[in-house]
């Protein structure tokens, strides 16, 4: 992405917001990020008077996902951050971690806001790597320190995410249960029985699942297999594979949004004291 489609893209002209907390945005796969804004716009308009919303550009090009033909179809190119299909090129696990750390880098560097990176939200794909990227950071955090981390989120919102979480900086060691960037996900199998072990999230979460969504089993999986117990809240509203647009499910969603960011910020003051 040029540096003056990011600025189209991520409201240089948005004056307004420059200064509020921000919130990484990753997109589905085979979307793109200017389509990921327009799905989000309902979340967006709730929430604009307190935070910055940032998307970024997967790394890797891709054929449009199905779901999105019909509406946003001329919108391409469009991208994915993994493989899962067998005709996706193969690539070196290492290369395919480093491709989305520059993309997360490349895109936190470039915005012209100057509130703190406070969450990181995904959908589906982008949902998968937004919670892979926390568990990184968690996992550099404790075994380099926090000064060799590449992010420094304090919550997530993972919406239709499914494990496993994927291993995104080889400084660290990969436990079991953690899939890499290059294998595609239908291969994986090294499941976890519980939610004990390095495998697991402990930053905040707040995942949010379609009732009807045809992968509802695998959202649960990761919030009750991969998720620290007492860490994570749940919306669930009666929709499938999609952003919720009507005006409760978007309230439901960005209540949530807004009380874990004050909790967070709560605890935060209650340790420092």
């Amino acid at each position: 992405m040029t540096q003056t489609e990011f600025k189209a893209l991520n409201g240089d002209t948005e004056h307004d917001s420059l200064h509020l907390p921000r919130i990484l945005c990753l997109h589905g796969g085979g979307v793109n990020a200017e389509v990921f804004k327009l799905q989000c716009r309902g979340i967006i308009t709730r929430l604009k008077s307190t935070f910055r919303f940032v998307f970024m550009q997967a790394p890797f090009l891709s054929a449009p996902h199905p779901a999105i033909v019909s509406v946003y179809g001329d919108m391409g190119p469009f991208r994915r951050w993994l493989r899962w299909q067998p005709d996706h090129p193969e690539i070196e696990p290492e290369a395919a971690a480093e491709e989305i750390r520059y993309q997360c880098r490349w895109t936190m560097e470039d915005d012209p806001g100057t509130g703190e990176w406070v969450g990181i939200l995904g959908f589906s794909q982008g949902a998968k790597i937004a919670a892979s990227l926390l568990w990184t950071q968690q996992q550099v955090t404790a075994q380099l320190g926090a000064e060799e981390s590449l992010t420094h989120f304090k919550f997530g919102i993972i919406m239709a995410g499914r494990g496993p979480v994927v291993m995104l900086d080889y400084r660290v060691q990969q436990p079991r249960h953690v899939a890499d960037a290059a294998t595609l996900s239908s291969d994986f199998d090294d499941w976890p029985e519980t939610n004990e072990g390095d495998h697991v999230l402990s930053i905040p979460s707040l995942h949010v699942h379609g009732l009807q969504d045809p992968g509802i089993e695998q959202h649960q999986m990761l919030v009750e297999e991969y998720c620290k117990t007492g860490t994570t809240r749940l919306v669930e509203w009666d929709g499938g594979h999609r952003i919720p647009i009507k005006t409760h499910d978007v309230g439901a969603v960005a209540g949530q949004i807004l009380e874990l960011a004050r909790d967070v910020s709560e605890r935060e003051r209650v340790m420092s004291t």
